[in-house]
């Protein structure tokens, strides 16, 4: 399964950098990299919601599934 995480693309489109964003979701910087880089394993539903409640956005405009199969 393959779950690609766009939190750059939103990040961009909002003009939010990596350690203000990682401060207003009481989240280190250094997850937030993890998860913006594509790294992460899992991500709570409180962080996922707190990252979209101040992007402005829905989980669907960070999580995107892309099958496997080509």
């Amino acid at each position: 399964m393959g779950i690609k995480i766009n939190l750059d693309v939103m990040m961009t489109q909002r003009k939010i950098g990596l350690v203000e964003l990682a401060g207003k979701v009481d989240i280190t910087p250094a997850n937030l990299s993890i998860l913006k880089n594509n790294k992460a394993k899992a991500v709570r539903f409180s962080t996922l919601g707190a990252i979209c409640k101040e992007l402005d956005c829905q989980p669907g405009d960070i999580l995107q599934y892309e099958s496997d199969e080509e």
